[in-house]
C-alpha cells in the first residue's frame, strides 16, 4: 500500500531578495545642496554676531571718549608747599671748590681719603694717620717692593691713606685704604689678597664674612698659627680685606701676647667698610 502524499504547507515560501545593481551607487547620496546651504548660513550668523559685538565695543569707547572730552578738567590737589624758593646763585670766590660746585655729583671718596679712615679706639696711641706716597706704601707692604709697585701702577693706583695705632704696647694695627682710578683696579687688589691670605703660609683658613657686607666684598681671617722666629716672642696675626667701589681696604692686626679675637678683627673691618 502506497503512502499518501504529504499535504502542502499553509505558509507561503519566503521570497528571496533580488540584487539590484542600481542600489550600489546613488550619485544623489554623495552631494546634498540643502546640507551645504545650512552650513554656510550658520557661519554667516556667527560672523554677523561677532561683528556686531565688536562694533558695540567700539561705539561704547567712542561715546565714553566724547563724554570725557566735553567735560571740564578736574583740578589737581594743591601742593603742601607752594612757591618753593630756590637758593639764589652765588658768584664763585676763594672758598669755591670743585666739591661745592658739583655737590650733587660728588662721591665722598673724591674728598680727603684720610677722612674715610676709621677712628682709632679709645686709649689707643695713634702713630700716624695720613696720606702715604704709593712708593713708600709698596716698600713696606710687599715682600718684593719693586714688583708690588709695578702691580699697583699697572692697575692704575691713585692714592693711599693709612692709619697706624697701638694699644698698651702689645697690639699694633694698620688700616690702609688704596684708591684706584676705576673699580677694576680695586677689584684686582681685593681678589689677589683674598686668595693670598687663605694660603698655608698665611692664615691657613678660609676666613669669615664681615657682617653687613656682601660676601664677595669683604673677608676677615685669624691666623691659625702664630708667627715664630728664633729670639722673638710669638706674634699672633689677623687680617681683613675688602672693597667698596674703587677703594680697597687692607687691615693688618698684630698681638704680641695672645691670639687675636675673631670679633676684634671682624668689628674693625665692619666699621671701616661702613665709613666707605
Amino acid at each position: 500500500m502506497e503512502d499518501a502524499p504529504a499535504p502542502e504547507a499553509d505558509t507561503p515560501p519566503i521570497p528571496v531578495a533580488q540584487h539590484d545593481p542600481r542600489a550600489e551607487h546613488d550619485p544623489r547620496a554623495e552631494h546634498d545642496p540643502r546640507a551645504e546651504r545650512g552650513t554656510r548660513g550658520a557661519r554667516r550668523t556667527t560672523v554677523l554676531i561677532a561683528s556686531a559685538a565688536a562694533l558695540g565695543v567700539l561705539a561704547g569707547a567712542v561715546t565714553g571718549y566724547a563724554i570725557q572730552y566735553d567735560r571740564e578738567p578736574t583740578p589737581l590737589a594743591p601742593l603742601a608747599q607752594q612757591n618753593l624758593a630756590d637758593p639764589p646763585p652765588k658768584a664763585p670766590d676763594e672758598r669755591t671748590t670743585a666739591t661745592s660746585v658739583n655737590a650733587h655729583r660728588w662721591h665722598k671718596s673724591e674728598g680727603d681719603l684720610v677722612q674715610l679712615l676709621v677712628d682709632a679706639p679709645g686709649g689707643a696711641k695713634v702713630r700716624q694717620k695720613r696720606d702715604v706716597p704709593v712708593d713708600e706704601f709698596a716698600g713696606t707692604f710687599f715682600k718684593t717692593p719693586g714688583r708690588g709697585l709695578e702691580s699697583l701702577l699697572r692697575n692704575k693706583v691713585r692714592r693711599v691713606a693709612q692709619l697706624e695705632y697701638e694699644v698698651d704696647g702689645t697690639v699694633f694695627v694698620d688700616v690702609t685704604l688704596i684708591q684706584f682710578r676705576d673699580r677694576s683696579g680695586a677689584d684686582t687688589f681685593q681678589h689677589h689678597h683674598t686668595v693670598y691670605q687663605a694660603k698655608d703660609d698665611h692664615a691657613d683658613n678660609d676666613g669669615v664674612e664681615v657682617p653687613g657686607v656682601p660676601a664677595d666684598f669683604a673677608r676677615a681671617w685669624v691666623f691659625s698659627k702664630p708667627l715664630e722666629e728664633p729670639g722673638y716672642l710669638p706674634l699672633y696675626l689677623a687680617s681683613a680685606v675688602g672693597r667698596r667701589a674703587d677703594v680697597a681696604m687692607f687691615v693688618a692686626y698684630r698681638d704680641h701676647k695672645k691670639k687675636v679675637s675673631q670679633s676684634d678683627i671682624v668689628d674693625l673691618a665692619k666699621r671701616q667698610m661702613e665709613r666707605l
